[in-house]
């Protein structure tokens, strides 16, 4: 859901409670900027979360350089929670992020897949991954602003098989659109994190790429400094407690600089 289908749905529904046609949500429910790759484990604790009592988050999924561009637009939310660390340190060079808030919280891995039923055993090495992953379309988010792109484009180049392989990339808008063109078909193979392909029935891991290839995969969580709402902060520090890592352990990610 987006930004504003989620205001204009609080707005509507609100507008009814005055009319007495409906009940308003609780205006404390935060509202969360995350990653497309956070689905599944950062639904999963907003449940718990709203379990323990509290309004259940608000959350809008997507590229994260799509959402750090929202935020700097004034988008009105809570939290953001990065795939990367260069997307939140623009968002702090413009003091959009509220003061120590910021901390990592998760890692990832990268991998490269191919619809579920077939056999491939990728060659992680120059020649052979160019001449494989060449062959096209190969499926990534776009390499030039989301970071499952920017991850997947550095492991190739220090792979020795980008220049072989960027004229057959499929740019997809975010890491799920990148999945979603291997899993129906589109793509023989795509570039997605080992979380994304672990959610998904309809591919398998065919390769992981070496951690040195690529820099640490990172996912930064910080609170948006226009923010006031109490329930925000409470959710963050939530998901970077033990209970909040726990969550994400079981969805696949790592802990921060504790590669698989």
């Amino acid at each position: 859901m987006s930004i504003g289908a989620n205001v204009t749905r609080r707005l509507l529904i609100a507008g009814l409670a005055v009319l007495g046609l409906g009940a308003a949500p609780s205006p404390t429910a935060p509202l969360v900027l995350a990653a497309a790759s956070l689905q599944e484990s950062l639904n999963a604790a907003a449940d718990q979360w709203a379990r323990a009592g509290h309004p259940r988050p608000v959350i809008s999924f997507a590229a994260s350089s799509a959402l750090a561009r929202q935020i700097e637009a004034g988008a009105p939310a809570d939290l953001f929670v990065s795939a990367d660390e260069e997307w939140m340190d623009l968002l702090a060079t413009r003091r959009l992020i509220a003061a120590g808030t910021r901390a990592d919280l998760v890692g990832n891995r990268l991998v490269v897949v191919e619809p579920a039923g077939r056999r491939t055993a990728v060659p992680l090495n120059g020649a052979r991954l160019a001449r494989l992953l060449g062959a096209g379309p190969l499926a990534m988010a776009d390499p030039d602003s989301v970071p499952a792109g920017k991850y997947g484009k550095a492991a190739l180049t220090k792979l020795g098989a980008w220049d072989a392989v960027a004229p057959r990339v499929v740019r997809a808008e975010n890491v799920r659109a990148a999945l979603t063109l291997v899993e129906c078909g589109a793509a023989p193979f795509g570039i997605v994190y080992l979380t994304d392909a672990r959610a998904s029935s309809k591919v398998r891991i065919a390769g992981i790429f070496p951690v040195a290839s690529h820099p640490p995969i990172v996912y930064p969580i910080a609170r948006i400094a226009s923010s006031t709402n109490p329930e925000g902060e409470g959710f963050r520090r939530f998901l970077l407690s033990p209970r909040g890592r726990a969550i994400f352990a079981r969805f696949g990610f790592a802990a921060p600089g504790r590669a698989r």
